[in-house]
C-alpha cells in the first residue's frame, strides 16, 4: 500500500529542515534572485496557512526549489491540483481555445493520472513539407511519478483544418497505445500511451510517439504545446522542406499575456526554440507563406 502523496506545505517544511537555512535566510537567498518574499509569506507557506497562488508566488516557488536544492517541479507539482482561473489550471483543457469541447472528448480516456505526473523534460520535433504541409510530429518526455500507480499518459491533439483527415498516431518507445477518441468535426484527437508497467512514486520514464497526417497534408501555419503544469525544459524544433517568409516565437501565461518574437530560418531550414522552467502557458511558432 502506497502512502499519500506529502501536501505543499509539509513537503516544503522537510525541505527546509534537511536544507537547514532559516527563513531569513532563505529570504535572503531569493532576494540576490531578485525575488521577494517576506518572512511572513514563508512562514504561512509552510505551516499552510497560506498558498503560492499568484503569478508572482508561483515563479517564487520555482526560485524556492533551487534554493532548497530540490528537482524542478518538487514544489510546484504539488500546487496544481488545487489552483483554479488564471493561475495554475487543474483542468486538462486549460489553454484550449474551446475547453468545454477537449472536456467532453478527453472523458472517453483515463485521465486519473495526470496531476501525479511531473513533465520534467518535452521535445517536439515538427516537420513541414514542401507543399507546405504538416507531416509529421515526433514527441519525447520524461515524466516523474509524485506518487505509486500512473501507467499511462494522454496526448491531446488540435488541427485547425476540421474537414481534413486527422493524423495516425504511433507509439515508438516505452509505450504502447490505448484508448483513442477521435472527433473529426472538431479536429481532435485523443489517446492514451500506456506505459510498460506501473510507475512506483519516484520513478521516471522516458516515452516516444509520433503523429503523421494523411496525403493532403493539412496547411502548416503554426504549432504550439500547451503546459497546464510547469516542465523544467522544453525543447521546440520546426524543420522546414519550404521556407515560411515569416516565423514569430509566440508565448502565452497563465494569466493570458501573450508574447511574439520574430525568428530567424537557420540554414539547415529550421528554428529552434528551449523554455527552462516554463508553465503554466503555451510555448510556439507561428509564420505566414
Amino acid at each position: 500500500m502506497s502512502l499519500p502523496l506529502p501536501g505543499f506545505a509539509e513537503s516544503l517544511r522537510s525541505a527546509v529542515a534537511a536544507r537547514g537555512l532559516s527563513l531569513e535566510r532563505i529570504r535572503e537567498h531569493l532576494a540576490r534572485r531578485g525575488v521577494s518574499v517576506s518572512l511572513a509569506t514563508l512562514s504561512y507557506w509552510q505551516t499552510g496557512r497560506s498558498r503560492p497562488e499568484r503569478r508572482a508566488s508561483l515563479t517564487a516557488v520555482a526560485h524556492l526549489e533551487e534554493v532548497l536544492d530540490l528537482e524542478a517541479g518538487a514544489l510546484s507539482a504539488l500546487l496544481a491540483p488545487a489552483l483554479r482561473g488564471g493561475r495554475l489550471q487543474s483542468s486538462i483543457s486549460a489553454f484550449w481555445p474551446v475547453p468545454s469541447v477537449i472536456d467532453d472528448v478527453v472523458g472517453g480516456v483515463d485521465t486519473r493520472w495526470d496531476s501525479r505526473l511531473t513533465r520534467i523534460s518535452q521535445h517536439d520535433r515538427v516537420t513541414v513539407g514542401s507543399d507546405r504541409g504538416e507531416r509529421s510530429f515526433l514527441s519525447r518526455q520524461v515524466l516523474r511519478a509524485e506518487e505509486d500507480g500512473p501507467d499511462r499518459w494522454v496526448v491531446i491533439l488540435h488541427i485547425d483544418e476540421h474537414d481534413r483527415a486527422l493524423p495516425v498516431i504511433t507509439p515508438l518507445h516505452n509505450c504502447r497505445l490505448g484508448r483513442v477518441v477521435t472527433r473529426p468535426a472538431d479536429g481532435l484527437l485523443v489517446a492514451e500511451l500506456l506505459f510498460r508497467t506501473p510507475l512506483r512514486r519516484g520513478q521516471t520514464v522516458i516515452t516516444e510517439h509520433e503523429l503523421v497526417n494523411q496525403a493532403p497534408c493539412p496547411l502548416a501555419t503554426n504549432y504550439s504545446r500547451k503546459f497546464r503544469r510547469p516542465v523544467h525544459e522544453y525543447v521546440l524544433e520546426v524543420v522546414f522542406d519550404a521556407l515560411p517568409r515569416t516565423v514569430r516565437r509566440v508565448v502565452q501565461d497563465a494569466d493570458g499575456t501573450r508574447q511574439s518574437f520574430g525568428v530567424q530560418v537557420d540554414e539547415g531550414g529550421s528554428v529552434l526554440g528551449v523554455a527552462l522552467r516554463f508553465g503554466p502557458g503555451s510555448y510556439g511558432f507561428e509564420w505566414t507563406w
